[in-house]
């Protein structure tokens, strides 16, 4: 799929902040989010279209019922008060009290909900979707913002032959490729401490013996791959 169209990168993020994009598609969705600058300016258009409507939703007062429920309500547990607490009883059981807490959660909640709408900004993970020589997706690797931890995720269930494992390689311009260990095939996979990523490294996931490349290096043929963009 070509997220780099506008019209459909327009349609999937309209979907995503509306919350109608469910499941499987709306994980997809998530997972290749930092990895496409398209998709992350279209989603952040539709907040902004979106965002006012927050703000032109007007507060509901509750009926005159509800405050009538909540008077007697007080009232019966003020007629069961002692004497000696009763003044500070009377305090707390106002119906003024009650609504000034009402109002005061109300502006808290929309504080909140603009605070949320509007996150501050942070440094973005580095993410390299690996893709096999046909052009199939099948593995998106994060790198966290403090470059202290890596996470690869698979896209698609991948079966490796019985008796192999998948390994996963850094490999730089000119340089020897560089173990990063190895990936389960069905669920996410944390490597811990990477070494520090440069522009134009490339990641590797090559199919190796049980336990790893026996050698040091790569030995199996490489089933997906993907370039780091700084």
């Amino acid at each position: 799929m070509n997220y780099t169209r506008a019209d459909l990168a327009d349609r999937l993020a309209a979907e995503y902040v509306l919350g109608t994009l469910h499941g499987p598609a709306r994980h997809r969705f998530e997972v290749l989010l930092p990895a496409h600058p398209v998709l992350r300016q279209a989603v952040r258009g539709w907040e902004a279209q979106l965002a006012p409507l927050m703000q032109a939703v007007p507060p509901v007062e509750p009926s005159p019922e509800v405050w009538q429920r909540i008077e007697a309500a007080l009232a019966r547990r003020h007629a069961v008060t002692s004497p000696a607490r009763a003044p500070a009883q009377r305090r707390w059981n106002s119906l003024v009290l009650w609504r000034g807490w009402a109002l005061f959660a109300s502006a808290v909640t929309a504080c909140l909900t603009l605070l949320l709408t509007r996150p501050p900004p942070s440094r973005p993970p580095l993410v390299v979707v690996l893709t096999a020589p046909e052009g199939a997706q099948s593995f998106v690797a994060g790198i966290n913002a403090d470059r202290r931890s890596m996470e690869v995720r698979p896209l698609v269930h991948v079966t490796p032959p019985s008796g192999r494992d998948l390994q996963l390689w850094v490999l730089p311009p000119g340089g020897a490729p560089r173990s990063l260990g190895l990936i389960s095939p069905d669920r996410a996979t944390v490597l811990r401490h990477p070494p520090p990523p440069r522009g134009a490294d490339t990641l590797a996931v090559t199919l190796e013996p049980a336990g790893g490349s026996p050698s040091g290096a790569p030995t199996g043929p490489v089933l997906y791959s993907g370039r780091l963009q700084l």
